[in-house]
């Protein structure tokens, strides 16, 4: 029934960035299309030391990042020369195909108030067809993305289709990606639809199969298998998943199929191929040292 349970990992990406890293996993890489998910705050920070949290520009190739917040806000400039604040409920899609950089940085002093930062960084792998297309970025507004509700359930559907409900954010392979809230008692389900299906509990506590589990954790269940989620507190759970692609090498921001891609990505990145946003152009994070370690074993990536 339950495939694997994972234990999100403390990962700092710089001075007051701490995260819960869930995906990838020793033993479970990837859930579907996802081969990545960071989980960043709630964060409490004093303002002087905003700064210090920015995610400076950085390369991806091979996949598209998806950026979504619960609290607070995050300026995303790009190579492409996009400039967006996300806010909650907001979705940012970016495609990085052939090679983007991009920068996240914490601008809005306000976005800290009362602890308020809290954002989900996932990464989806391409279809071996589209890793090399050209790059590209969206914002999508919450008006624009499916909501459900139900007695103690609500949902919005951030991409893909799902319990009959299709979002217009565009993605290349069938997946689906959900933000669920239950009260305490609400039942809940995965949806039948996809191959590769879990849950990440990023508030509360759930009971599956006569088991609790909690916050930090994420569940990933057998093809066939629906499970019966049922709060045991109130919950907010991210469902994800979808049709596997295949076997993806990682290392550091570059996901692709080819090991010899992986490689050239760093080339670009070393030589200065792969552009810095216009209007963030100052910084930029340098290549990691490679401990000649294979390209499924990454060190620590950037957030996104």
């Amino acid at each position: 029934m339950l495939d694997i349970v994972i234990d999100a990992r403390q990962a700092s990406l710089g001075p007051g960035m701490e995260v819960r890293r869930i995906l990838p996993f020793r033993s479970r890489r990837m859930v579907g299309p996802f081969i990545f998910m960071d989980h960043a705050g709630p964060i409490a920070m004093e303002p002087e030391l905003l700064p210090s949290m920015d995610v400076l520009p950085h390369p991806h190739i091979g996949l598209s990042t998806v950026s979504y917040l619960f609290g607070g806000q995050v300026t995303h400039r790009d190579s492409l020369g996009v400039e967006q604040v996300i806010r909650p409920g907001e979705v940012n899609w970016m495609t990085a195909g052939s090679g983007i950089a991009h920068s996240e940085r914490f601008e809005d002093p306000a976005a800290l108030a009362g602890g308020s930062l809290e954002m989900l960084q996932t990464w989806v792998a391409l279809p071996e067809k589209d890793e090399e297309a050209a790059p590209a970025f969206d914002n999508y507004k919450p008006e624009q993305l499916p909501v459900f509700t139900d007695t103690g359930v609500w949902m919005r559907l951030i991409a893909g289709n799902a319990f009959g409900l299709q979002s217009n954010v565009k993605t290349h392979s069938p997946l689906f990606y959900l933000h669920v809230v239950l009260e305490q008692g609400a039942r809940f389900g995965l949806p039948k639809e996809h191959p590769e299906r879990g849950f990440y509990i990023a508030k509360g506590s759930v009971e599956v199969a006569g088991r609790t589990y909690s916050e930090g954790q994420m569940l990933v269940f057998n093809k066939g298998v629906d499970p019966v989620i049922l709060a045991k507190t109130p919950a907010t759970l991210m469902l994800l998943g979808g049709e596997p692609l295949g076997e993806r090498f990682i290392w550091w921001n570059f996901v692709s199929s080819k090991r010899e891609r992986i490689e050239q990505a760093k080339a670009d990145w070393k030589e200065g191929r792969i552009l810095l946003p216009p209007t963030d152009n100052e910084q930029f994070v340098p290549l990691p040292q490679d401990k000649s370690k294979p390209a499924g074993s990454p060190p620590p990536q950037a957030l996104s």
